[in-house]
């Protein structure tokens, strides 16, 4: 099926990650999102549906993937004030406010 990595539903694990799309066994519909978590009821679905194997064209992402998200050296903060704008300050809540915006609401 379109050169898939096949996986074994009984080896998917709480907590794993995969580096792209997990599928069900048909290859179209979508099992796990790329780098989401695996989560109790992602494994309570595969053994409640008797889902033998799921198909990726990732693999499973392990703690050395992320080495180099490590080194964020490379990511710059804004170096100077003018870099960062200013947020005009959000006016308090009040009935008085929202009976304002429904009348400019039905103009």
């Amino acid at each position: 099926m379109r050169d898939f990595n096949k996986i074994d539903s009984n080896e998917i694990r709480l907590g794993m990650r995969f580096s792209a799309p997990v599928f069900f066994d048909d290859g179209e519909n979508m099992f796990l999102a790329e780098e989401r978590a695996v989560k109790q009821y992602h494994i309570v679905a595969l053994a409640r549906w008797n889902i033998k194997e799921l198909l990726t064209f990732g693999h499973i992402i392990t703690d050395d993937d992320f080495e180099d998200i490590e080194n964020l050296d490379e990511i710059e903060a804004p170096q100077e004030e003018e870099d960062v704008e200013e947020v005009e300050e959000i006016p308090e809540f009040t009935e008085k406010n929202n009976e304002e915006l429904k009348s400019v609401a039905c103009v």
